[in-house]
């Protein structure tokens, strides 16, 4: 089985309408990791991410959020978090603290990171795989 990390910008997409951007590649990503082709690695501070933009960004109400943090906890992500050590290193590079972390547990765990942040593929190529190609 492939383990790939997925960061904010992917799982984010599994939520919008299907016409947002890289929504259907994201889904496609979901419908592999659900039929078991995938296992997905998460820092504990993607699900922050998720909810804060549901709430601070899309402006969803407090039962949209709590629909929205019962589906992330039912996804069965393995969640596991990077050593500092690391995440300072790439925040070192330029990229947040934030951004680091999912780096950083990609490099920890050899395994290539997904994303549609173009900053993290910018900084962190040999890691960092674009959601769209």
């Amino acid at each position: 089985m492939i383990e790939v990390v997925l960061d904010a910008s992917v799982v984010l997409k599994w939520f919008v309408a299907e016409s947002e951007v890289g929504s259907s590649q994201a889904r496609a990503v979901r419908s592999r990791y659900e039929d078991g082709g995938l296992l997905v690695a998460v820092p504990s501070l993607m699900f922050l991410e998720v909810v804060n933009i549901a709430g601070r960004r899309w402006s969803w109400d407090e039962v949209q959020l709590l629909e929205l943090a019962g589906a992330l906890d039912n996804l069965g992500f393995d969640v596991a978090e990077p050593e500092l050590r690391l995440v300072t290193a790439w925040t070192a590079r330029g990229l947040t603290a934030y951004d680091s972390t999912y780096v950083a547990l990609a490099e920890e765990r050899a395994s290539p990171l997904l994303t549609d942040d173009q900053r993290v593929l910018d900084v962190a190529p040999a890691l960092a795989r674009p959601l769209v190609v």
